[in-house]
């Protein structure tokens, strides 16, 4: 297993190329030389800003209980399964009560950070985009039909005030954020994420290959945790609708 780990090791330095290890704002390279050790990282940031949440509470259910650190970070042993799933619960004042299941992939996380939204109104709701350093510019769309479309090109701030762009991300990894702070109940809705590094690239894989999640945070917890779809092509990710005031899952890769 290690002979494979240090396989593993040696193609992603060369995927990485020494010369972004200075452009590493995950600490990769370290991270990676702890998953040889047994130790995975996992860190937690702040849905609006992207900056990380130092001493919140994490507990793993199996695990154990940490705190997070200056980076927003916390480190366990991997779990003997590599097909674990594990409960977690993270708690932080100011923050949403934050419950999710975290499943492992052959022993290792598909994607090592994780966007809590700043505590919101109950009739508020705030979706997260997270995803890995390529491809560089994913862009987050809500829809409401006949009406608004936020995005970073259509209007940041639905003509109505309630509906906003909070954070538009270029340079990978993310968080982009978008917060709706009152539902049409009659109204209907779809969020979808477009891969613009590789726009109008029907055959292109790139955005399967993101490692892309999204998180749907709304009456005080969060509500839904979606990952993008493996091994399709199409630049458009299509992750939900909304209608009658309810969320309806989609998560499908393709294109428009």
């Amino acid at each position: 297993m290690k002979k494979i780990k240090t396989l593993w090791l040696i193609i992603f330095l060369f995927s990485l190329g020494f010369s972004q290890v200075q452009k590493d704002p995950f600490n990769q390279m370290g991270d990676v030389f702890d998953e040889l050790e047994g130790k995975l990282s996992l860190y937690f940031l702040n849905a609006l800003n992207g900056k990380p949440i130092p001493s919140a509470k994490v507990k793993m259910d199996g695990i154990g209980e940490y705190s997070t650190d200056a980076q927003g970070k916390i480190q366990f042993n991997i779990p003997e399964d590599p097909s674990a799933r594990i409960p977690v619960s993270v708690r932080k004042s100011g923050f949403t009560n934050t419950d999710f299941t975290l499943e492992l992939l052959a022993g290792t996380l598909f994607l090592n950070r994780f966007s809590i939204s700043p505590s919101i109104p109950l009739k508020h709701m705030r979706v997260v985009l997270d995803w890995g350093e390529n491809p560089r510019d994913l862009d987050a769309h809500l829809v409401k039909k006949d009406s608004y479309h936020i995005s970073y090109r259509h209007k940041k701030k639905a003509a109505d005030g309630v509906a906003i762009l909070d954070r538009d991300d270029t340079n990978g990894f993310g968080p982009e954020t978008i917060t709706v702070t009152s539902l049409d109940y009659n109204g209907e809705y779809e969020y979808y994420v477009e891969d613009f590094s590789n726009r109008n690239k029907k055959s292109s894989d790139k955005l399967s290959k993101s490692r892309g999640e999204v998180k749907v945070y709304g009456k005080g917890k969060l509500l839904h945790y979606f990952r993008v779809p493996q091994n399709k092509k199409g630049d458009t990710w299509t992750i939900f609708k909304i209608k009658n005031g309810e969320v309806i899952p989609v998560n499908n890769l393709g294109s428009r």
